[in-house]
């Protein structure tokens, strides 16, 4: 009964060093008979030596007889060591052949346990088992496989409501759905008509202001320029402007806008003689200078427009009271470069001016629309964009790409 009691609480470290100590015992004791063995024979050889000493003769025979003895002394101690390693090994192999199996089957055990318990509640029983430290585990392991069969029934009771919830979600779902497609068919049925509207204005706007135009050079035709035509003259001009912007985003998605060859030079001086009035006006001069040869690119006349007159307005509006606008034209390399400077305020963010809506002065007029149109343009046509910004100077530049190079 020690025994099994023992044995039922033997851990897989006890064995282990019970294994041990039994094979050191066992080695102690075959090492011990085989020292006190060896001892005595040596005492024995060691007589005979002393008394052949001790009389002074040359015995061969003797000699050789003692030789013989001891070399068969040496045998039997290389016998004895060899047989009691072969002994160890076995018991050594015995045991852990023992504790192997039966780790092996405690780990299968607890493999069927857990095979079983996918399907069916039941309890491992700790008796079946023989490592204390698995025995350990059998209650860890009941406790769990517990807990997960309540989880299970929980969700079986929860997935039973969840389905009558996804019934109900899905249905108002769908209601919402379909009050999302009113609404977007509404915003598409608005926006349709935004688009309407403001292609009518457009196009409706056209024709007042060129009359106000033509009706200003015929009336300066008969009579002086005074400031409150001045006036007129420029707020037309920049009513002008924002009509051609507005009318490029109407018709940029609905018509092709073809390139034809652009004589740089003389277009530049065109859109400058245009707002010279308007600079003026606001106490700004315009200084050009023209390129040394001619500079002809293929571009379309309606984008190079938007891209010369928001450039040129946006400088009107920003540059500091009785300051000039620089405006140059360059050959640079295979490029025609653009630039525009004058003095203001510097520009924090250089990145931002193209975005829309961005303005740095909230105070100003507009919406910061323009330079966003110039820059969606220049990324269409390839051309390079620059803005430079400091206490001396504010810098807007192109380069767009020369015909013949």
């Amino acid at each position: 009964m020690k025994i099994k009691s023992l044995l039922q609480n033997i851990t897989i470290k006890r064995a282990n060093v019970f294994t041990i100590t039994v094979i050191f015992l066992l080695t102690m004791v075959f090492v011990s008979l085989l020292v006190e063995e060896m001892y005595e024979d040596y005492e024995r050889a060691l007589e005979k030596s002393m008394l052949i000493k001790s009389d002074n003769l040359l015995n061969a025979e003797l000699v050789d007889e003692n030789k013989k003895k001891l070399k068969s002394l040496l045998v039997k101690t290389v016998l004895a060591i060899v047989t009691l390693s072969f002994i160890l090994f076995a018991i050594f192999l015995g045991l852990n052949n023992l504790f192997n199996k039966l780790l092996q089957r405690d780990t299968q055990t607890f493999l069927d346990f857990f095979k079983k318990a996918v399907n069916r509640d039941e309890a491992l029983d700790p008796n079946s088992i023989f490592f204390e430290d698995f025995r350990v585990m059998v209650g860890y392991a009941n406790e769990m496989v517990t807990k997960i069969n309540e989880q299970k029934n929980s969700l079986r009771e929860l997935n039973l409501g969840l389905e009558e919830r996804v019934k109900k979600k899905t249905e108002a779902l769908l209601l919402i759905n379909e009050n999302l497609q009113k609404e977007k068919t509404f915003s598409q049925d608005l926006l349709k008509a935004q688009k309407e509207f403001l292609r009518y204005t457009v196009h409706e706007t056209n024709t007042p202001l060129s009359v106000i135009l033509t009706s200003i050079e015929l009336y300066l035709m008969k009579h002086p320029k005074d400031r409150d035509l001045s006036k007129i003259e420029a707020a037309a001009k920049n009513i002008f402007s924002i009509y051609d912007d507005l009318s490029y985003l109407v018709k940029k998605d609905h018509i092709e806008y073809k390139k034809t060859v652009i004589n740089l030079n003389n277009f530049l001086n065109s859109r400058i003689d245009f707002f010279r009035e308007v600079a003026e006006f606001s106490l700004i001069k315009f200084e050009y200078t023209p390129p040394k040869e001619e500079l002809h690119v293929h571009f379309n006349e309606t984008k190079l427009q938007r891209i010369i007159d928001n450039t040129l307005t946006n400088a009107i509006k920003y540059t500091l009271p009785n300051e000039n606008v620089h405006i140059s034209l360059v050959k640079v390399g295979s490029h025609a470069q653009f630039c525009v400077s004058s003095r203001s305020k510097i520009i924090q963010d250089t990145d931002k001016v193209f975005e829309a809506y961005y303005r740095e002065e909230r105070s100003r007029d507009g919406f910061g629309l323009g330079l966003r149109l110039v820059k969606s343009i220049c990324e269409e046509e390839g051309v390079e964009v620059d803005v430079a910004s400091d206490d001396s100077l504010t810098t807007f530049s192109y380069k767009f790409k020369v015909m013949g190079d």
